[in-house]
């Protein structure tokens, strides 16, 4: 079907797809939420912390190195969410002067989707012994940074698009908030595997799951405000300003994420 350009003419069939894409998601992610109850269940009995009372120190090298290169990642992520929200904030001005700034946000979400794409799993090629296939179809985990990366890839390519002003179909306008708001519903279902042998295990995990639900709540925030920003009505301009605030404020708590 042919997009109908402009805002007074949805593209109806474009319209349902988008719409569908964050319920598809939901049920095709039901799966992860029943393995992640099982595993709960199944550590509820175990005493962590006599597991570890004799630990390997090799293990517990690769156990910090997995935690740093994990929080790294976030922090990363988190920076490059910041300076996307802060060109955002100051386009209005900076726009002016320096009309080629226009393109700087949307090139933030580019970086953190490459960074997250090649470094987001060091046990796959070409930093370890993996193929990218095998890590994707056995490792829930790695399956779901690699989406986390193409959701900002693709968040990215489409308002760079729509910054040049070659895409100005509805749907276009509505992509953001569409897939931002999935990208949201995927961090409620976030695989972490953890070391369950290591010190407070079940304590991390539990922190870990606090965390990404924040991170779910705050980026649906932003999804649902830019998605209003898009829709002609009284609060249009606050929720174009507020988007971008919530997007930093998504970025401070990324920032700040510990294992």
């Amino acid at each position: 079907m042919r997009p109908i350009q402009g805002l007074n003419h949805p593209p109806v069939y474009s319209l349902r797809v988008l719409a569908l894409l964050p319920i598809c998601l939901a049920f095709m992610l039901v799966p992860l939420t029943r393995a992640q109850q099982n595993a709960k269940d199944s550590m509820a009995g175990m005493n962590m912390e006599t597991s570890v009372a004799q630990d390997d120190p090799a293990v517990a090298a690769k156990r910090l190195a997995d935690k740093q290169e994990s929080e790294f990642n976030h922090h990363f992520a988190g920076f490059m969410v910041i300076l996307a929200g802060l060109f955002i904030v100051a386009e209005d001005k900076i726009g002016r002067r320096w009309p080629s700034l226009r393109y700087t946000w949307p090139a933030c979400f580019f970086v953190a989707g490459i960074f997250l794409l090649i470094f987001s799993d060091t046990e796959i090629w070409p930093f370890g012994p993996q193929s990218p296939w095998y890590a994707i179809t056995h490792s829930r985990e790695d399956l779901q940074h690699k989406i986390f990366a193409a959701i900002l890839l693709m968040l990215g390519w489409v308002a760079l698009q729509r910054t040049r002003g070659r895409w100005k179909a509805l749907w276009a306008a509505w992509f953001f908030p569409v897939v931002g708001a999935a990208g949201a519903i995927l961090l409620l279902f976030h695989v972490h595997s953890g070391d369950m042998h290591a010190p407070h295990a079940m304590a991390t995990m539990q922190h870990i799951q606090r965390q990404h639900r924040s991170f779910a709540a705050v980026g649906f925030g932003v999804a649902l405000a830019n998605g209003l920003a898009e829709t002609p009505q009284k609060w249009q301009r606050f929720f174009r300003a507020g988007w971008a605030v919530m997007l930093i404020v998504l970025g401070l708590l990324l920032v700040q994420y510990t294992e």
